[in-house]
């Protein structure tokens, strides 16, 4: 008799591919280091200290479990399915990021390690990352656009008040595909004593398996509270997907059950090439940042210029387990744009009092549009993160008073 694995168990096969996306584009001088951390991760990962370790990390200091809210007000503002929200929002540092960065920096320390390198665009990868290399006693080096460094000051603040060393990104667009090739190249210079701690589930094999991984702790918990609650599964699961660690976090613990799977990409400011980053709405085969995936690419192949928003969602491509979970049929494609995004800031943070990222604010976005096309359903939609660090950008560019 055949048994069949879990999904989980199934995906990414040995080379780190799902389906025909992932896998490990790395120059030749990387490629020991990579198989280095895939065997560490697969062994020392998977041993009872390191688990124990990560488990009381995340009770005790990140504050976990994190719950599941039934959004009342917004729900009966929106007038359609009932409205929870995981409240990612209330992790320690206000967003889903620390889930994978402790295990990243957890797993550097195993390694010997003494240095951490990082990309950020919203901040929040960086600001987890710094907590992380605090908490463990390591040197900390975060690469950020310098659109995104005056954009999301705020985090700025709180990398470099935690010890962080962060390195302006100066050219390109100057936003977060610009950080992650800059992080690329300071890593190169050191992959002996530094790791790469990647900030979603993008890049070269294993890393996208590793950051689900680390995020699915946001899924379980997730669909074991939702069924205390209600006694049912949820009709439908929804979050935003730049790179999409927030996304697979939550989906992980679904994908083999019978609920409607969303993943909200950015619709920025239309259609048209530059003005959106919907990698999977409008995006094409092809490879970067070390991976296989759909990504906005010009006529001649390079990386077109993306825009949203929400500085953590401005990327021209999409982490291979999405690109192969939507080729099959098994999630769907929603998306918001920019304007929609701002309304539900609002709309969040007025009926509930919950200010959010302007990341998950694609999420409840779309979740309200959701809600009125089945009025009798539920939504589950990760709230990926605390808004601290958009107030600024948006009370200068939205105003209160106009909405």
């Amino acid at each position: 008799m055949e048994l069949k694995k879990p999904y989980l168990n199934q995906f990414p096969d040995e080379k780190g591919y799902f389906g025909r996306f992932g896998g490990a584009f790395l120059p030749p001088e990387l490629i020991e280091q990579f198989k280095s951390i895939e065997q560490a991760y697969l062994t020392i990962g998977n041993s009872h200290n390191f688990i124990r370790e990560l488990r009381d990390i995340r009770k005790h200091y990140q504050g976990r479990p994190t719950p599941v809210y039934y959004a009342k007000n917004l729900t009966e503002f929106v007038g359609g399915a009932r409205i929870y929200l995981k409240r990612e929002d209330l992790n320690h540092t206000g967003a889903h990021k620390l889930n994978h960065c402790m295990g990243e920096a957890l797993l550097a320390k195993y390694l010997g390690k003494k240095k951490l390198i990082a990309e950020t665009g919203a901040g929040q990868h960086g600001v987890a990352l710094a907590t992380a290399a605090a908490y463990f006693g390591l040197e900390c080096e975060i690469h950020m656009g310098e659109v995104d460094i005056a954009k999301e000051h705020p985090n700025v603040t709180r990398m470099r008040i935690l010890g962080a060393k962060v390195i302006p990104v100066g050219f390109g667009a100057k936003t977060l595909k610009e950080a992650v090739d800059s992080a690329f190249e300071a890593y190169l210079k050191d992959p002996v004593n530094s790791i790469y701690a990647i900030g979603s589930v993008v890049g070269p094999h294993p890393f996208p398996k590793m950051v689900r991984d680390f995020q699915s702790v946001v899924g379980f918990e997730a669909r074991e509270q939702f069924l205390e609650m209600t006694g049912n599964l949820p009709d439908n699961l929804v979050a935003c997907v730049g790179g999409g660690s927030n996304a697979m976090g939550l989906f992980s613990a679904f994908i083999e059950d019978p609920c409607e799977i969303y993943g909200v990409e950015p619709l920025g400011k239309g259609t048209k090439l530059g003005e959106h980053a919907a990698s999977l709405s409008y995006g094409s085969e092809g490879v970067l940042h070390g991976f296989n995936s759909i990504m906005l690419q010009n006529a001649d192949g390079t990386p077109a210029a993306v825009h949203s928003i929400a500085s953590g969602l401005d990327y021209p491509s999409v982490g291979p387990e999405h690109a192969y979970l939507n080729s099959v049929q098994r999630t769907n494609v929603g998306t918001a744009s920019d304007e929609e995004t701002i309304e539900a800031f609002y709309a969040l943070s007025r009926h509930e009092g919950i200010i959010p990222a302007l990341e998950s604010s694609h999420a409840v976005a779309f979740a309200m549009k959701l809600a009125r096309q089945k009025p009798y359903e539920s939504i589950l939609v990760n709230l990926s993160g605390r808004g601290d660090k958009d107030i600024d950008f948006v009370v200068e560019n939205f105003p209160p008073e106009k909405y």
